[in-house]
């Protein structure tokens, strides 16, 4: 009889642990870009709700999508360019999302949803927005400048710094010669490959992480680069002037996705409905220099952030604006044109 109650006891006891082993333990991996999430969110985040937050970086897309490759990754979130997102979707890398647990997902923008990447709004909750943008010193710049085209100049000799991103860089090359930024032509390839070894003469660095201090400084008195670095160089210099490209203007959304592989799924969908918070996303804003796709957030960005030039763009300059896509095969292309490029003196 002892031992029968004992093995009662014992199974009751399995029994009213279980329901705690099967609860996820408090703690979240997640894979971005350095301090893309701030760490004031992330501290609030963990606060409101016990969960760690372990944050491991990369420096582009590309190195991303190599580490997604390992199955055993440990990654739950990926916050990362919606070209990339797409490769991972395609592969089958990524987690249908549970609307149910983002009770947030309302305060999204339908403007920012149902993109080639995500057609049906099943994996992706976009984070930030914006579109690349020319900036310059008019102390500095005596030409007019109205385009892409314009950087070609040779009045603009080592004088420009360009975010070191093979994709933007070609892609506006492309878009000088009346192509897409997407481009599979082998042969408007080629025309790219030899205009662009026409513009290495005026490009003074290739600057993908602080493109802003260049022009801060005066190293560089004109550049091409993200939204959030021109208005950096903005708060840096008031005095320079962005430029909305005549030949068109690139746009890009960086979104949260999870990991098929995810071993926390539902603490990645708490941090994906905390991001869509109004309120929280406001702040992302003001803190990542980006457009907002959280509709509900515009009262919480800073005002001076929502009448900047870099971010107020109007609808009818904005235009037909293009996304940088994923190529396939041919990304190798891209990649091969880029390295020789920069190896040029």
């Amino acid at each position: 009889m002892k031992k029968l109650l004992s093995l009662l006891l014992a199974s009751l006891m399995l029994a009213g642990l279980m329901p705690a082993l099967a609860k996820e333990e408090p703690v979240l991996n997640v894979f971005s870009w350095a301090t893309y999430i701030d760490d004031s969110t992330v501290a609030r985040f963990t606060q409101e709700t016990g969960i760690k937050v372990n944050y491991s970086t990369f420096l582009t897309n590309e190195e991303m999508l190599i580490k997604m490759q390992s199955p055993d990754n440990g990654f739950d979130v990926i916050l990362a360019s919606d070209y990339a997102l797409n490769m991972l979707r395609k592969d089958g890398k990524l987690l249908k999302l549970d609307k149910e647990l983002l009770p947030n997902y309302r305060n999204l923008d339908p403007a920012f949803l149902s993109k080639y990447y995500d057609e049906n709004n099943e994996y992706t909750v976009p984070y930030t927005a914006g579109t690349p943008l020319i900036v310059y010193n008019p102390d500095e710049v005596d030409i007019p400048v109205t385009g892409y085209g314009s950087l070609w100049d040779p009045a603009l000799k080592d004088s420009i710094v360009v975010v070191d991103d093979a994709r933007n860089i070609i892609g506006i090359t492309l878009k000088t010669l009346g192509y897409s930024f997407n481009t599979t032509d082998d042969g408007q390839l080629e025309e790219a490959r030899e205009k662009l070894a026409k513009l290495r003469p005026n490009i003074r660095a290739f600057n993908y992480d602080t493109p802003h201090n260049d022009l801060i400084s005066g190293d560089a008195s004109i550049g091409y680069m993200f939204t959030p670095f021109v208005l950096l160089a903005m708060d840096g210099n008031p005095g320079l002037k962005v430029v909305y490209p005549e030949e068109g203007m690139g746009f890009g959304i960086d979104s949260l996705v999870i990991s098929a592989g995810a071993p926390h799924p539902a603490n990645a969908h708490k941090l994906l409905n905390f991001l869509l918070d109004a309120q929280v996303a406001g702040n992302t804003a003001g803190m990542q220099y980006y457009l907002s796709p959280v509709a509900a957030a515009y009262p919480f960005i800073p005002e001076y952030l929502r009448d900047n030039p870099a971010i107020n763009i109007p609808d009818e300059i904005l235009g037909e604006t293009e996304f940088i896509m994923d190529v396939g095969a041919y990304e190798s292309k891209y990649q091969e044109i880029w390295a020789e490029f920069k190896l040029l003196n």
